[in-house]
Formats: structure tokens, C-alpha cells, sequence
């Protein structure tokens, strides 16, 4: 089914890895054949076929100089069956990369449970997912590569528990084998399902990557991943009081001004921002359970030297005829999960019109991913970053908010409604649209002086004019907030986040 060429265990290493850099740390598997068994001749046939011992290789190696675990499987050994030794194995491979502190690299290709040895192999893929779900909350970094084919328990367990998760082009990656729907259901299972790029539409694998390419993006990935503030010396902040955002400038007339030029359609968004600014940008798909949104972008990324997770609002992808959904609020919370499994710092990018408004909304549970967005953020140790980047309606701009710090583009804003919106609430009409978002102080210098924006970045005269100052600009203030609150005490942190939004208002 893959036009891709499969390669072994071994190759696949040799390809990923530094050169000499391997080291096994596999001992002879588990006796589970009996002497003289049918069974006991299979598994030999099958270890002179594949030139390995077992259907996984378990060792280290290093990507780049960086030192990693890996676990690959070799589908020339009874289709990569899993039994109880190869499960046995794998987890022994978690446990000793958790007790070593080293980041883990997995590329599973497997027909999944190994038949010849029943519902005890079954169960062993519950071992396998404890000592992964006991690796990930030790913090540490799991990246998986789906090869072709990827079926059955294998994929219901740690193939599908990373951090990260990409897959080979063309790899028929499913739970269900076709084999096995045909001979239960008498048709064949329809095409197109499960392969690696349509997963990757659904939102469920992160990205399709050749395995030339394979070392170059795992090591861009460990490299946001497996970072450490100890890893750069503290970056020199600018001297206090944040300086005037209009200091030698005209400032605006009004708090429509600032509106009128965030809504041009030129601004800069968030992929821009990423682009100009930003480094070691891996993008991420979906929620990994099957949805998309387009509006909610999901990133690794390093500013300066400081790695991060990304929400962005994506401007140039929705519009008010497609807003952001309760999708789009479920890809923001699964960032949140990674930098809660990792601690690294959230950095969260507002851009948006506002969420949606429709039937779809409300039964997709808008209001309800709102709350759970707040609520995540409020609590999530890791630091956090907000950067009101143009627009900031709504609840789907409130949604992503909450942060140890805010800063503001200067001509960003912030409302419970676009400001049309509230005049056609209090006057009957948008005609006093200007009026109304004077009055409800949106614009970053009322945010400022109202304690819900920290800085505010200078646009000369607007983003659109500049962009690429402008983005650098904003990468540097991002910068320097996110390296001084990755080395802030965690505990003061998250006490001084939870008083900053107690006091709001009071």
C-alpha cells in the first residue's frame, strides 16, 4: 500500500541516528516457546529472515549530539508482532530512559498483537502504556514515527501516546486491519482511510515526513522538547518603566483607529510572527483525536534561545463566515497539555474576530471549551505568555488570555464584543461603533493602565506598514518575558498569577 520504500529496523536507525552513535541495550528475550514447538520454529525463521532477535530493538543513540532513547520495531519478524517478550522489552526500554532522564524516540511498524500467544500478549500492551504514561509524567519527551503499517494494539497504545507524532508517507496506519474487516464484513474497507496524509488531515497525526528527513525533524523537535533554561544565560531585559509605545510618535486619535488598522487585511498574524521572528518551528496538527481546526495554530518554537508552545490565532484563516470553534478551543487545550507534560513555558497569540456564533457552536460545547481553556491556563504550572497580536473579541479571545504576563502590539485590542457589536446593544445601531470602543477602554494604553497588559510592543506607524521590525520587535519582547519567567520560582509564579486575576477589578 505504501510507496515508499520499507526499511528494517536497523537501516532506520543507522538513518536517524549519529554515526557510531548506537548502543543496545536489548538482552536475549524471554523464553515463550516451547523447545521443539511449531512456535519455537517460527520465531527462529523469523529471526533469520529479519536479522534481529525479537520484532523491537531497544538502545540509545544520539540526534544531533543529543542524546536519546529509541525503541524501533521490525516488521520482517512476524509482521512486528508484539508478544510477550517484545512487550516486556519495550517497557523495560521506558523504564531505564526515565531512569536515565533521556527523551525517547519510537517507530513502531507493526501488525499489532502477536496471535501465536493470545490474550496474555493482548495484555501486555496495558504494561506497555503504564510505562509510557509513568515515562511522560516523569516530564519527559516522547516523539513517535508511524511507519507503514502501523495496525491493532500497537497503534491503540504507544503509538499513539507521544508528545509528537509523525508518520511515513503513504503508511497504512489503523486499528482495524483491512484483512480482518473484509473477512468479518464480506467488502473490502474503503480506501483511502487509513493512510498516513489523511490522518494527518484529521488532525491526528502531526505531520508526513520522509525518512531522509526524519533526523532533521527530530531534532528540531527535542531540541523545543528536551530544552532547559540552564541551557542559555538569562537574557538583559530593557531598563523599567516599559518605555512609551508613542514616545516620539503621534499617538492614535482614538480607540477606532487602533481597531481600523488591526483589521487590515495586510497585518501581520501569528504564522508571520513565527516566521520573522521565531526558530525551530515545528507546526503541530490538530488535536490528535481526530479534529482540525484551521483557525487554531499549534506550535513548537524557539524565541531566541527560549523554546516554547504556541497558540496562535490564525487571522488570515478564519474569517466571520467561518469563525473559531469549540475545535479550535480543544487544539489550544491539548498545547496546554504539552506544557503542562514538558513545563515549558505557553505562549498563547490572539487574533481573532470571535468564536462562533451557530448551532454547530453550541453543540460542539463552545461555552463549556471556554471555561476549560480559562480553567487549564489559570492553574497550569508551566509559565505563561499572552501576546495580544491585532483583534481580540470575545470569549474566543478570553478563551486564551490568562497568563503570568501580557503584552500588547500597540494597536491590538481587547472586547467582549467587536465594537459594532456593543453599539447595536446600547444605541440600537453600529453607527457609534467608535463611540463604544472608546468608552470600553479596548485599546492596549487603557489595557495597560487597567493592569490587564504588562508592555506594550510600538508599531511605527502600524504593523502593516512594517512588518518585519514589527515582527522582530514583538519576537524580542517575547524573548525576554518568557526567559525571565522560565527561571521565576514556580510556586511564586503561579501564586502571583492567581492574585494578578483575583485583584482584577477589585
Amino acid at each position: 500500500m505504501s510507496a515508499t520504500r520499507r526499511i528494517g529496523a536497523r537501516e532506520l536507525l543507522d538513518t536517524v541516528l549519529d554515526e557510531g552513535s548506537w548502543v543496545s541495550w536489548d538482552a536475549p528475550p524471554l523464553s515463550v516457546a516451547e523447545p521443539g514447538s511449531p512456535y519455537a520454529a517460527d520465531l527462529a525463521s523469523a529471526a533469520a529472515t529479519a536479522g534481529t532477535d525479537e520484532s523491537v530493538l531497544t538502545g540509545e543513540g544520539r540526534i544531533r549530539g543529543r542524546r536519546v532513547a529509541c525503541v524501533a520495531g521490525e516488521f520482517r519478524f512476524l509482521a512486528g508482532s508484539i508478544g510477550r517478550a517484545a512487550a516486556e522489552r519495550i517497557t523495560l526500554a521506558f523504564e531505564r530512559a526515565r531512569q536515565e532522564q533521556l527523551p525517547l524516540f519510537a517507530a513502531p511498524t507493526s501488525g499489532g498483537t502477536r496471535m501465536q500467544e493470545g490474550t496474555p500478549a493482548f495484555l501486555g500492551m496495558v504494561k506497555i502504556s503504564a510505562a509510557v504514561a509513568q515515562f511522560k509524567a516523569a516530564g519527559l519527551p516522547y516523539v513517535v514515527y508511524l511507519r507503514h503499517p502501523t495496525t491493532g494494539g500497537v497503534l491503540a497504545s504507544w503509538g499513539s501516546l507521544g508528545h509528537v507524532t509523525v508518520a511515513e508517507p503513504g503508511a497504512m496506519i489503523g486499528f482495524l486491519g483491512a484483512r480482518v474487516y473484509e473477512a468479518l464484513y464480506g467488502k473490502p474497507f474503503p480506501d483511502g482511510v487509513q493512510v498516513a496524509e489523511n490522518l494527518h488531515a484529521r488532525g491526528i497525526v502531526d505531520a508526513v515526513v520522509p525518512v531522509e528527513r526524519l533526523a532533521e525533524m527530530a531534532a528540531r523537535t527535542l531540541s523545543v522538547l528536551d530544552a532547559r533554561h540552564t541551557d542559555h544565560p538569562p537574557v538583559p531585559r530593557p531598563g523599567e518603566p516599559t518605555p512609551d509605545p508613542y514616545a516620539g510618535l503621534e499617538p492614535p486619535s482614538g480607540a477606532w483607529e487602533s481597531i481600523l488598522l488591526s483589521r487590515r487585511t495586510d497585518r501581520p498574524g501569528v504564522k508571520t510572527l513565527l516566521k520573522l521572528g521565531a526558530s525551530d518551528v515545528l507546526l503541530l496538527r490538530g488535536t490528535g483525536q481526530g479534529e482540525h481546526d484551521p483557525g487554531m495554530l499549534l506550535a513548537l518554537a524557539r524565541f531566541g534561545g527560549t523554546p516554547c508552545i504556541v497558540l496562535g490565532q490564525d487571522r488570515h484563516r478564519k474569517t466571520l463566515e467561518e469563525p473559531l470553534g469549540p475545535g479550535g478551543l480543544r487544539v489550544a487545550r491539548r498545547g496546554i497539555r504539552l506544557a503542562a507534560d514538558l513545563d515549558l513555558p505557553l505562549v498563547s497569540i490572539i487574533d481573532t474576530e470571535g468564536a462562533a456564533l451557530s448551532k454547530e457552536a453550541e453543540e460542539g460545547g463552545l461555552a463549556g471549551e471556554i471555561a476549560r481553556s480559562l480553567a487549564d491556563l489559570v492553574m497550569l504550572p508551566a509559565p505563561t505568555l499572552c501576546v495580544l497580536l491585532g483583534q481580540g473579541t470575545g470569549g474566543g479571545a478570553l478563551a486564551i488570555l490568562p497568563a503570568d504576563r501580557v503584552i500588547c502590539a500597540q494597536h491590538a485590542w481587547l472586547s467582549p464584543l467587536p465594537p459594532e457589536g456593543a453599539s447595536a446593544i446600547v444605541h440600537r445601531t453600529t453607527d457609534r461603533a467608535d463611540e463604544m470602543a472608546e468608552a470600553q477602554r479596548v485599546r492596549s494604553i487603557d489595557l495597560r493602565a487597567d493592569g490587564i497588559v504588562d508592555r506594550i510592543v510600538p508599531e511605527h506607524p502600524d504593523a502593516a506598514s512594517e512588518p518585519e521590525a514589527f515582527c522582530r520587535r514583538m519576537a524580542e519582547a517575547i524573548h525576554q518575558e518568557l526567559d525571565e519567567l522560565w527561571r521565576s520560582d514556580p510556586r511564586a509564579r503561579l501564586a502571583a498569577r492567581l492574585d494578578r486575576y483575583r485583584q482584577l477589578g477589585a
